[in-house]
Formats: C-alpha cells, sequence, structure tokens
C-alpha cells in the first residue's frame, strides 16, 4: 500500500511539474531583436540622434537615470535628459554595449548590460563613463519596446 501511494504521489508530482510552464532563458527571435534594439541605442547615441534613441522607448517609459530629477515618466520627459547628454559633446561620441544578457518569456523581456561611452565634451574635457543598465520590454504590435530603464553608475575603487 505504502508502496502504491509513493509511486502514485511520484506520478502525481511529475504531472504537476510537465504542465507547468517552463521559462527558457530566451528565445533566439527575442534574443536578436532586442540586440537589434539595443544597437539601434547605441547608433543613435554615436549619431547624436535623439529621435533615433526614443523610438527605443515605450510613449510610457518609466526610467530611473544618474542625472536629476532622476526619475522620469514618459517618453517626453526621458527625451531630454537624453538631449541634454547629446548636447554635451563637441565631436563624435563613442558608445559600446558590452555583457548584454536578455531573459525573455516572449511577451516580457528583460536584459543587464555595460555600456560605455566617451568623446570630447563642449568645454574640451574627455568624457569617459561606463554605466550599469537594466531595461524590461514588452513586445507591442510585434515589436520590442523598452518600458522601464534603470541606469547606474559602479563605485569607483577610489571611493572605498
Amino acid at each position: 500500500m505504502k508502496r502504491a501511494l509513493m509511486l502514485g504521489s511520484t506520478v502525481a508530482i511529475a504531472m504537476i511539474i510537465a504542465a507547468s510552464p517552463i521559462r527558457v532563458s530566451a528565445k533566439t527571435s527575442d534574443t536578436a531583436e532586442i540586440t537589434t534594439l539595443e544597437q539601434r541605442l547605441i547608433d543613435g547615441i554615436k549619431t547624436k540622434d535623439a529621435k533615433q534613441i526614443m523610438s527605443c522607448y515605450s510613449d510610457d517609459v518609466f526610467a530611473y537615470d544618474v542625472v536629476p530629477p532622476r526619475e522620469y515618466i514618459g517618453a517626453a520627459a526621458f527625451q531630454k535628459p537624453w538631449q541634454g547628454f547629446l548636447d554635451l559633446f563637441k565631436g563624435p561620441i563613442n558608445a559600446e554595449v558590452n555583457d548584454l544578457v536578455i531573459n525573455s518569456d516572449g511577451k516580457i523581456a528583460y536584459s543587464r548590460s555595460i555600456q560605455r561611452v566617451s568623446g570630447t565634451t563642449n568645454d574640451g574635457k574627455p568624457f569617459d563613463s561606463t554605466f550599469r543598465i537594466t531595461d524590461v520590454y514588452r513586445k507591442s504590435q510585434g515589436k520590442w519596446v523598452i518600458v522601464q530603464e534603470h541606469i547606474s553608475e559602479p563605485p569607483h575603487a577610489a571611493r572605498w
């Protein structure tokens, strides 16, 4: 009797596990589409094209940024710090994405990456900063857009 009960319990647990949705890290197509989105954003930085950058975000984006007021709600509000950032540079801007990790369930996705931006400011000073970026994406009308972003600067060893 114990053996039958144990076997029945094992089968029931196996059936529950088999029926549960299994989350894959990210579908290949999602990863490729989001990687392309991130590259479009980086290309927008390099060409100082705020419109291209903002095309990567949803209209209702929520963002934490490294510049005051630090919290932005909506694309119109978030475009202002982007434009201000682009306007800081005299010449070309170098930008790159590193360590991009994407997870998706097909409708919602998130990523983390390290992004480096460098160039020369309008007053001739070198600018070279590294940022930690966490993005949340939503697939809307067949297209991935960033709906939430958190930008932070890593702590500098000199501070510790």
